[in-house]
């Protein structure tokens, strides 16, 4: 089943906007991961290494590996300089520990929004496989990242894309209901509120160089559950490397949006849960009056003396939900 479209389906030059997708997860092994992949969407493997294979298909290149970055660095050294046997005793030793502790990921292609059902499809047969969640241990802190193209990529579309993600974030956690693991973990930590205050303002009217300025000075992290460094990299990337340095930022014209759970074992989950909720920001954004009023409110809200706790600002923001 189609999932819904966003109000502003194209770019400014026309094309289809597109998604993409990063799945965490587990219970599966990696080769058997690329297999069922490979299987469903007619791909063709390429082993980089022992810990990553990419998956050609008529939709892109999915790549599906180990999250852990030295393992995969050590795994490509070695493939190009086989080891020793005790220097391979000891990788696979760290290989056998690492995939019980570290996730699988699944990143795809960017695919055009009208066939993100092909991702939904390929969910559902993976959780049929055997494929784990965050839920599935008290340790895991598996997400869900979305990857929207914006329409356009000027400061007045980031603005009103990221003022929407503002005002909505307090709904969007409840929505996905985190997991304590990665309420505690540092990867989604939510923006300070005195840059949300700065960013609300009805007068903060940033060209493209202050705003990243400005972003950079409070947020010199990709830890964020809406982080923007991949944009302002795309548009900068030596700007933004040199206060973030580091090489896991990859430039692109797309939102990196980290906050939904990955609860592929759970029947009830799906793409479509997490879509929805990114929807609303896309519904938000695209309504100029509406997003003024939400960014008011929220800006009153902020500077209240009630706990928000007491009056939660989750609940408050429903008016302006679609």
């Amino acid at each position: 089943m189609p999932l819904p479209l966003p109000p502003e389906l194209y770019t400014e030059h026309g094309a289809e906007r597109r998604l993409g997708v990063e799945l965490e997860l587990s219970g599966l092994p990696l080769p058997r991961l690329v297999s069922l992949v490979t299987d469903a969407l007619r791909g063709e493997t390429r082993a980089l290494s022992e810990y990553e294979f990419d998956i050609d298909t008529p939709l892109g290149t999915f790549r599906a590996e180990l999250d852990f970055d030295y393992l995969k660095r050590l795994a490509r050294e070695q493939r190009r300089h086989p080891p020793g046997e005790l220097e391979q005793t000891a990788t696979d030793l760290l290989g056998s520990l690492a995939q019980h502790l570290a996730p699988l990921e699944l990143v795809c292609p960017p695919l055009p929004l009208s066939r993100l059902d092909r991702l939904s499809r390929l969910f559902e047969r993976l959780r049929q496989q055997g494929a784990r969640g965050t839920r599935h241990a008290l340790h895991y802190a598996f997400g869900l990242h979305l990857n929207p193209e914006l329409p356009a990529t000027d400061i007045h579309t980031l603005l009103r894309y990221f003022r929407a993600y503002l005002c909505l974030h307090d709904w969007l956690e409840a929505h996905e209901d985190i997991v304590t693991a990665r309420k505690i973990s540092p990867y989604i930590r939510a923006f300070p509120r005195d840059y949300v205050r700065l960013v609300l303002k009805p007068d903060y009217h940033p060209d493209l160089t202050r705003f990243t300025a400005d972003y950079l000075a409070w947020n010199p992290t990709r830890n964020r559950a809406m982080d923007l460094l991949p944009l302002l990299a795309w548009h900068d990337e030596s700007r933004v490397q040199a206060v973030a340095h580091d090489d896991k930022i990859n430039p692109r014209p797309t939102l990196h949006y980290r906050l939904p759970n990955s609860d592929i074992d759970n029947p009830l989950w799906s793409l479509a849960h997490a879509w929805a909720g990114w929807l609303q920001v896309e519904w938000l954004a695209a309504d100029p009056q509406r997003l003024t009023d939400a960014c008011r409110a929220y800006g009153e809200h902020l500077d209240q003396l009630t706990p928000d706790f007491m009056d939660p600002w989750s609940l408050k923001v429903r008016p302006w939900l679609r």
